[in-house]
């Protein structure tokens, strides 16, 4: 979430949002402003606010177009470089779910990150507050609470782990203990499990212990992150991986996936961020929460609050050196690329997805939130504007003539990622500018979400398949 002094850009970004095809940006501003922030001025503000060292691994505020998945994947491997102290294994299996024999065979993938030099007391964690957590979430909560060190993570997809018939925390620990016993780690406290899938169904925990685990040590490599940015997506069109380098050398590379059930009070979706800076863990958690708070905590793609968020950070402390500030804006930057927040109207978003600038939809959701919680404000001081151009001002639409219509449709549709697009081709968005005027103060903030689309609904409709 970025702040200015002047307006409030919530963009619908698809940078954590698989199924959403455009980008939508709404700028909303309690102090009076003219429109919309164009996104060069968003550009300009977004690069003085994170100003410290880049490098050529690192990702740029603004990404650039791809003419392909292949072009898209081939950049992304250039900014993917591990931290020191850090290795990936992921690796496929099987399992015939108990609950829907019937679907048989069924595709699940586990990844496995490891501190490859010794456990880490430099840990932190954010986990959802949804009040149906998965057994992972109690497992690492008590991990969290205990002050215990950390060495390895192990992510499953296809199955979240969330209240099943069986003994889920059992189940995770017992994929711990594998990984424990896999990695000759002295303890499966030592792992941190993370699961993601389908609700309800019980864990294929001896699938994963005995086939899936070993497999994924194999295959353990310290060069890319990239791969377990692929391994732990569900319903993604596409991996993200998100880096930063510090003056001292020291890297942050961060990962996440995500594409529905996203309105989180806290964290959100699954976010592995690690770095071999040398930050103590007292500090990693206090800034870990201030940035999940600021980023991940302004991010919804359909309003649903997962029972598996997750968002952890993992310091090596390879890179000696105090660059505690530093690495404070760098990680909000990572955090910041990787989700964000917006306001929840299906029947707008899916307007979006249309190109079609119903401006009314726009209003009437406005005008609903404000009606809950700005029920004082003066609505004659509201001005709206979609892209470079104001819809409502004084009390009225401002939408005469045929150019309007086009223009509005226009920057919608220059927004697009199309219906087939594997890969984010842009980083455009649909920018919607809402300024509540004088009357409610001066403050600012950066929101993102998605539009909703058909594939959403398909995807949706068969995921447990």
């Amino acid at each position: 979430m970025m702040v200015s002094t002047s307006s409030i850009l919530l963009s619908l970004v698809v940078l954590v949002t698989a199924h959403c095809y455009p980008s939508t940006a709404f700028v909303v501003s309690p102090g009076r402003s003219s429109t919309a922030s164009s996104s060069a001025a968003f550009t300009t503000k977004y690069t003085q606010q994170f100003a410290s060292t880049s490098v050529e691994t690192d990702t740029p505020e603004i990404l650039p177009e791809f003419s392909s998945a292949e072009a898209y994947l081939e950049y992304l491997e250039t900014v993917s470089q591990l931290p020191k102290g850090f290795a990936t294994g992921t690796a496929d299996g099987t399992f015939i779910s108990v609950e829907a024999p019937g679907l048989g065979n069924l595709k699940i993938r586990g990844t496995i990150i490891q501190l490859t030099d010794g456990p880490t007391e430099s840990w932190a964690a954010c986990f959802t507050s949804n009040k149906f957590p998965g057994a992972p979430i109690k497992v690492g909560r008590k991990r969290l609470a205990s002050g215990g060190p950390l060495q390895a993570l192990v992510i499953n997809n296809k199955v979240s782990n969330v209240c099943s018939g069986g003994d889920g925390e059992a189940d995770a620990e017992l994929v711990c203990q594998a990984v424990a016993d896999a990695l000759k780690l002295e303890s499966a406290s030592l792992v941190l499990p993370s699961s993601t899938g389908v609700i309800g169904w019980r864990l294929p925990a001896k699938e994963l212990a005995q086939d899936v685990v070993p497999k994924a040590v194999l295959n353990m490599q310290s060069e890319s992150v990239l791969n377990a940015a692929k391994a732990i997506m569900t319903t993604d069109r596409y991996p993200k991986v998100r880096s930063k380098t510090l003056s001292n050398g020291a890297r942050i590379v961060g990962i996440a996936k995500g594409a529905g059930m996203i309105e989180p009070n806290m964290a959100t979706m699954l976010s592995y961020i690690l770095t071999d800076a040398t930050i103590p863990k007292a500090k990693l958690q206090a800034m870990l929460s201030s940035a999940v708070d600021q980023t991940y905590n302004c991010l919804s793609i359909d309003g649903d609050e997962s029972t598996s968020d997750t968002v952890v950070s993992v310091a090596s402390n390879q890179i000696e050196g105090d660059v505690t500030d530093e690495f404070e804006e760098a990680l909000l930057q990572v955090c910041t690329l990787l989700g964000r927040h917006i306001v929840n109207s299906p029947l707008f978003k899916c307007a979006v997805s249309g190109n079609d600038p119903n401006t009314g939809r726009l209003a009437a959701a406005i005008g609903s939130y404000m009606g809950k919680y700005m029920p004082d404000a003066d609505v004659s001081q509201l001005s709206l504007s979609l892209g470079d151009r104001c819809i409502f001002s004084n009390g009225k639409f401002v939408l005469e003539g045929d150019e309007v219509e086009k223009a509005l449709s226009g920057h919608m549709k220059d927004a697009e990622y199309g219906d087939s697009t594997d890969y984010p081709p842009h980083q455009k968005c649909v920018e919607i500018g809402v300024d509540f005027g004088t009357s409610v103060g001066e403050t600012s903030v950066v929101v993102l979400g998605s539009d909703l689309t058909k594939e959403y609904v398909v995807i949706n409709a068969d995921y447990r398949s």
